[in-house]
């Protein structure tokens, strides 16, 4: 199962639903009359006055599922949205934020506006678009969801030739100011749903290309939760694919210290564990922060045990002295469900080899009896570390050469 958290919420992080009442009187014959003052053509006072009002509906539950019947109404925000100045194209942008947030009118906005995804990817893309970062949300809102997500696939594949669409997104997203006026780091979170896809996944793997490498530096990105998290989920999607883990934790991509950094805190190690640790990990300063947000630092768990998915891939964690940071975060994790992820991972790395035939763990099949009742055990695990008041220690570190999940 590959899924992401995309943008979480009600609408994209930052760009928050505007809360507004909606209005009193007769409100789908209101909503219907603000259609003329959205044209393009419009007087541009009452243009705004009309994108400000929609967008206030866009606020709430039922504003938005009444916008959702209203298909030209929808088409009109569209082409304001990607209309150039002084056209009030921010507010109807934030508007269809807050619309695509819901699951539930992806389809009425696909059907009234088909070329959304291609519309808003051009606008998101362009180096001078000063509302990029609205379109980017509006895209990582919409891939989120199965059906827009393809059209947004089908939107990158449909690129100038020659010019690779997903490329152009991984250099907007890896490019310090590559919009002056728009941050994009809602960029992030819109390539972690793509990653979900096979063909973004090959794309981002390409040992030719040097994709994956240009994301690994922004798992410490200090800015942005959003686009680090993005960033991390989008890596945590490729480490299922285990017939590139021997090249993702060898020389040419060294994958795993850059899931590690944002992991660690300022623990002194005895010089014999230094040693065992990858270079960028030895002597931190006594000022190091783990990453603040836990969402992102489960991630971050999950994809180091992907990487334990097969034995060489859980030797090499090993022989880079994973276990030891690990063991430290779970000393400090104030989230008992990332404990518990942490604990899991710490498991297979302490743990013994399986046996003869299940080395590759993504591959065991499992029976549907026992699935269902490792996920009730699971069910109950996260139940028991929500209500603990402190756990344990973590054991101390076995020299075994094997693991196995728990």
């Amino acid at each position: 199962m590959r899924e992401d958290e995309g943008v979480v919420g009600g609408s994209a992080g930052g760009l928050a639903s505007v809360g507004s009442p909606i209005l009193e009187a007769g409100p789908k014959a209101e909503a219907a009359k603000l259609l003329p003052f959205l044209a393009l053509g419009a007087r541009a006072d009452l243009q705004a006055a009309a994108a400000q009002h929609v967008l206030a509906l866009t606020g709430s539950g039922s504003g938005r599922t009444l916008l959702a019947g209203q298909a030209a109404l929808l088409r009109a925000l569209v082409e304001l949205a990607v209309a150039p100045a002084p056209a009030p194209a921010r507010d109807a942008a934030r508007a269809l934020v807050n619309l695509a947030a819901d699951p539930g009118l992806h389809e009425p906005l696909l059907a009234a506006e088909p070329g959304l995804p291609a519309r808003l990817l051009g606008c998101a893309l362009d180096p001078q678009w000063p509302w990029a970062e609205e379109a980017a949300a509006v895209l990582a809102n919409l891939s989120r969801e199965p059906v827009p997500c393809t059209a947004l696939m089908a939107a990158l594949a449909a690129a100038e030739p020659g010019e690779s669409g997903l490329e152009r997104l991984v250099l907007a997203l890896c490019t310090p100011g590559y919009n002056a006026r728009a941050p994009l780091h809602y960029l992030g979170p819109m390539l972690s749903n793509l990653s979900q896809r096979p063909a973004t996944r090959a794309f981002l793997l390409n040992h030719d290309r040097c994709v994956v490498q240009r994301l690994l530096p922004l798992t410490q990105y200090p800015d942005s939760s959003v686009r680090r998290g993005g960033v991390v989920g989008t890596l945590r999607n490729c480490c299922f694919e285990h017939r590139h883990h021997e090249w993702l934790l060898g020389p040419e991509v060294d994958i795993l210290p850059y899931l590690l950094l944002p992991l660690a805190g300022p623990e002194d190690f005895s010089e014999e564990e230094m040693e065992r640790l990858p270079v960028d990990l030895q002597y931190l300063p006594q000022d190091k922060q783990r990453d603040p947000d836990a969402d992102i630092r489960k991630m971050l768990i999950e994809a180091i045990m992907l990487l334990t998915a097969t034995a060489p891939g859980r030797k090499q964690v090993r022989d880079q002295g994973a276990y030891l940071i690990l063991r430290e975060l779970h000393n400090w994790e104030p989230e008992p469900d990332v404990r518990v992820t942490c604990e899991k991972l710490i498991q297979v790395l302490i743990g013994d080899e399986p046996e003869h035939g299940m080395e590759n763990l993504l591959e065991v099949q499992v029976p549907e009896d026992v699935e269902r009742q490792l996920q009730q055990q699971d069910r109950q695990e996260q139940s028991s570390a929500s209500g603990a008041a402190a756990a344990g220690a973590v054991a101390p570190e076995t020299r075994s050469e094997g693991a196995a999940p728990t």
